[in-house]
């Protein structure tokens, strides 16, 4: 199989095919590892599909878990157990439901935990691997965005009456936009790289909005209350089967307590840009109108009745703030050296910047209709 090389904060790794075995043997698995490759694209983790070489044994996916983004590894971890487990039960009691298809499933070592440690320090974790799915990164078919939608929505609502204590918190201040501003002009102000004149026009766009956006932060915590969200709902976070329904939503390292528009916002960042993350085209990138429909029906539909009204009204600038806040992310990272994202190229994180920022300019121009179509979808029986 050979070496497989990784990051770790930019810096590089390679995990030989011996250790990467000898970890996932540390699993309560069936069958015998027959193959580990890299898998997906996350920013963060480091992902592996493990093949097994008998028919009837399933495959597997491994996971380095990213301890310098996720500072309490067994918290998040412990989440994503509390997670499934509740979620799994409630698909139980839904007839014709798989839960094994549709909520992720744990797979826990030989001493009984749900992780173990390198002797590195790299926390590793297993999950069966749900086969025969697909993701979208770009999604403009309509009963496409309304499963998604509808998806992100009936998470949230299963998750509504999850017991007591709170989930662990598995980023501090990840979506705080006031933290988010400190470190933005912390980074603006070191210019270490010297790449603030080259960002010019991205930071003036950025500073012009800090008053909007730290305003918008406050005003959620002050009046809504916290529910349990994914917090990280790019739309390839959702698996669909063969016929184009939803299945099961993945990546769950971030869920813990949040506001709902997080939620909301960065799916429709995703969904609804009708170009890449870091497109090198900007003509390409813009809001996708009806995806943007179709997604908050779906979205809604499910939700509606957990729902406060004000929580519903949040929704339409819970776009704009989680595309803002990405923009926010990827430009400090940018201005810090690339430090803390996965680039493929220097330009990436700055390229990631622009779409950000035309995608927040198409919302702008089309925000009293984003309302709109919120108030429209809540109000259907």
């Amino acid at each position: 199989m050979g070496n497989i090389d990784t990051s770790i904060m930019g810096k590089p790794r390679n995990f030989s095919d011996s250790f990467l075995v000898d970890i996932v043997n540390n699993f309560l698995i069936q069958g015998t590892v027959d193959s580990i490759r890299p898998f997906g694209s996350g920013h963060i983790n480091d992902t592996f599909l493990v093949k097994t070489m008998e028919d009837i044994a399933p495959d597997y996916l491994l996971q380095r878990k990213n301890h310098y983004v996720f500072k309490d590894v067994p918290g998040m971890m412990d989440n994503i157990r509390r997670v499934t487990d509740h979620i799994r039960k409630k698909l139980e009691d839904v007839k014709g439901a798989n839960p094994d298809k549709e909520v992720m499933t744990l797979i826990s070592t030989t001493k009984g935990h749900w992780y173990i440690k390198d002797p590195e320090g790299n926390y590793w974790s297993l999950f069966l691997f749900i086969p025969d799915t697909v993701s979208y990164d770009v999604v403009d078919d309509a009963s496409i965005t309304y499963e998604g939608g509808r998806a992100f929505g009936r998470f949230q609502h299963f998750l509504a009456d999850l017991p007591q204590p709170p989930l662990n918190v598995t980023i501090v201040d990840f979506h705080n936009m006031a933290w988010r501003f400190d470190n933005f002009h912390k980074a603006l102000k070191a210019d270490t790289k010297g790449r603030a004149d080259y960002a010019r026009k991205e930071i003036d766009f950025t500073l012009a909005r800090e008053d909007e956006m730290v305003s918008y932060y406050k005003g959620l915590c002050d009046n809504l209350p916290e529910r349990i969200t994914h917090n990280d709902t790019k739309f390839n976070n959702i698996l669909f089967d063969n016929k184009g329904r939803a299945q099961c939503i993945i990546d769950l390292d971030t869920v813990m307590p949040g506001y709902v528009a997080y939620d909301f916002g960065d799916s429709i960042r995703t969904a609804a840009n009708t170009g890449e993350e870091d497109d090198p085209d900007l003509n390409k990138v813009g809001f996708n109108r009806p995806v943007y429909r179709n997604f908050t029906e779906g979205f809604i539909s499910e939700i509606r009745n957990t729902l406060l009204k004000e929580e519903i009204e949040s929704l339409p600038f819970g776009a704009r703030y989680m595309t803002f806040i990405m923009g926010i992310r990827f430009l400090t990272d940018y201005l810090e050296g690339d430090i803390y994202y996965k680039i493929s190229d220097p330009d990436q994180n700055i390229r990631r910047v622009r779409s950000q920022h035309k995608l927040i300019n198409s919302m702008e121009e089309h925000f009293e209709e984003m309302q709109e179509v919120v108030r429209a979808a809540a109000s259907k029986m």
